[in-house]
C-alpha cells in the first residue's frame, strides 16, 4: 500500500541539483527524478527505485547516471535510492500504521452509529406497539 501523494519541496526549481540538470539540458532527467518520487510513492518501496522500473518513471541508464551525478540519486544493489526519501517522506510503517489508526477511528464510528440506529429502531417499535396497546384498551 503505497502513498496517494508526495511531497515536493516549492524550492525544487531552485535545488543546485536541480539547475545543474537544467544547465545541462537534462530535462529527461528532471522527469525521471519527478516521476521516480510518485512511483515510489505509489509502490511503498521507501524511495526505492529497481533498474527495472526505469521505464515506469520515463528513464534511461543515461538519465540514472545524471541522476547519481547529481546526488539526486544513490546508486544501491539493483537500482537507486531517492536521496533523502525519508526525510521528506513518510516510511511505509508509518503509513500502514496512520491507515491503522484511520481504519480503527472509522469502525468505532461505524459501531457507534449502527448501535444509536439500532436505540432508534428499537425506540419506534416500542412506541408503535404501545400505541397500539393503549388503543385496544
Amino acid at each position: 500500500m503505497g502513498l496517494s501523494w508526495v511531497r515536493v519541496d516549492v524550492t525544487f526549481p531552485r535545488n543546485l541539483k536541480v539547475i545543474a540538470l537544467a544547465e545541462d539540458k537534462a530535462w529527461q532527467a528532471i522527469t525521471s527524478y519527478l516521476s521516480s518520487l510518485a512511483y515510489a510513492g505509489e509502490q511503498g518501496t521507501d524511495g526505492f527505485v529497481a533498474k527495472g522500473a526505469l521505464p515506469f518513471v520515463f528513464g534511461t541508464p543515461r538519465t540514472a547516471r545524471q541522476l547519481v551525478d547529481v546526488g539526486l540519486w544513490i546508486p544501491r544493489p539493483g537500482g537507486w535510492q531517492i536521496n533523502d526519501w525519508d526525510e521528506y517522506q513518510p516510511t511505509s510503517d508509518e503509513i500502514s500504521a496512520r491507515s491503522a489508526r484511520a481504519r480503527a477511528a472509522a469502525e468505532l464510528r461505524w459501531a457507534a452509529t449502527k448501535t444509536d440506529t439500532d436505540a432508534t429502531g428499537n425506540a419506534k417499535r416500542n412506541a408503535n406497539g404501545n400505541a397500539k396497546r393503549n388503543a385496544r384498551t
